[in-house]
């Protein structure tokens, strides 16, 4: 069922991306081979795309990158980077919602690595034209300064080779290349660093946590550990939707054997965290026999960041549209919506259910809903209240 967003309440999210001075760091501490992930931004740093022209000779569009501070120091070399390497544009990539709406602003996102030894700082970057002039990397002011201990670890080079130089980059527009700056390795016990020198992803001591606690110990009371994907009892589907329309009920799909939970508050949440997706369980209340629901669609959860992560489905019944529920009054049962993968990191979380439009059944009513500020170690803590409870029943 197509829905309408809180208007109000989308608009604040995007002011709040818009506006973002800094680059919110998003620790995942993962491994891939050889490549451990210290931090990564939440790609909502923005630049407003540079102004393009097209060389009526060859056809090609050029890009003039705005100024940075190194251009009062530091005439053009005449350097010509060509083939940087590439990333594949997917969801792994931060910023990736953004980089796929194109519009009047580009992100500039980032990710910290440990390979082979060093300490890599990987600024992806979309080329808004075949040709981008007036571009800088950094220099020797590029260094990650421990918090804790005073100590500074200076970029050593970058790859390609563009140190302290402003220079020309050709490349395929809409492509995105992986500048590479690499630091000496940071000690074990480093968590707490700021970034400098690379103006043109806003790292001027930009501070960034690093998850680099063993997998299953809490740092900072977030847990750094992912969950099992949950496991619930699958519903069973009595009746199949057919030429589905929002104002005859007669075409909504319809269930029953949900899986059934102890009697707890409705609306009470639980959530599970996996690289792949975050799952979020809400305790619904039976009032009648046979009653319809409606989940999904654009419901999100907004981080302090004004990153948003949307829904991507609903465990066993539809997503977006109106269904029927069979059971008994009384009746508990979880409902599981799957969401985009959040970070470890993160303390809490805004859930936002849009209002649904207006639909024809008796007592019709997809109303919005808000929850602020939602403690994501007590909604984990909450994963032992979704357990399957068989329904008992004395007559």
């Amino acid at each position: 069922m197509e829905r309408t967003m809180i208007m109000i309440l989308m608009m604040m999210a995007g002011l709040a991306t818009l506006a973002q001075p800094k680059n919110a760091a998003a620790a995942t501490n993962y491994h891939d081979g050889d490549v451990i992930e210290y931090a990564r931004s939440s790609g909502h740093y923005l630049m407003s795309m540079p102004p393009v022209t097209v060389d009526e000779k060859t056809g090609l569009s050029i890009a003039l990158w705005y100024r940075t501070e190194k251009d009062d120091w530091f005439e053009p070399s005449g350097l010509v980077v060509e083939h940087v390497p590439t990333v594949q544009l997917d969801q792994s990539l931060p910023g990736y919602d953004l980089y796929i709406k194109e519009g009047s602003f580009m992100p500039m996102p980032w990710r910290l690595t440990e390979e082979n030894g060093e300490t890599v700082l990987h600024c992806y970057f979309r080329m808004p034209a075949d040709i981008v002039d007036n571009f800088w990397l950094t220099d020797e002011e590029g260094c990650i300064l421990d918090n804790e201990t005073g100590i500074s670890y200076r970029a050593r080079r970058t790859e390609p080779d563009c140190y302290y130089k402003r220079f020309i980059i050709k490349g395929k527009k809409g492509s995105v290349l992986d500048f590479k700056i690499f630091f000496p390795p940071l000690p074990e016990t480093t968590k707490d660093i700021s970034i400098y020198g690379v103006p043109n992803w806003q790292l001027r001591g930009e501070r960034v946590k690093l998850n680099r606690q063993p997998s299953g110990l809490v740092y900072q009371g977030v847990a750094n550990y992912y969950d099992s994907v949950p496991e619930f009892h699958h519903p069973t589907l009595v009746t199949e939707a057919k030429n589905y329309d929002k104002d005859n009920f007669f075409t909504w799909s319809e269930y029953k054997d949900a899986h059934l939970i102890k009697p707890i508050p409705e609306g009470t949440m639980a959530m599970w965290l996996t690289p792949e997706a975050t799952y979020v369980a809400i305790s619904t209340h039976m009032n009648w026999r046979r009653e319809y629901f409606g989940r999904g669609g654009n419901t999100i959860l907004i981080d302090k960041s004004g990153h948003q992560y949307r829904c991507k489905d609903v465990m066993d019944y539809p997503n977006d549209k109106l269904f029927w529920v069979q059971g008994y009054s009384a009746d508990y049962f979880a409902m599981v919506l799957i969401f985009e993968p959040l970070p470890l990191n993160l303390e809490t979380i805004t859930y936002i259910v849009p209002e649904g439009e207006p639909f024809k059944a008796n007592f019709a009513d997809w109303s919005g809903e808000v929850k602020a500020d939602l403690s994501i170690k007590e909604l984990r803590d909450n994963q032992k209240l979704f357990k399957y409870f068989p329904r008992q029943m004395v007559e």
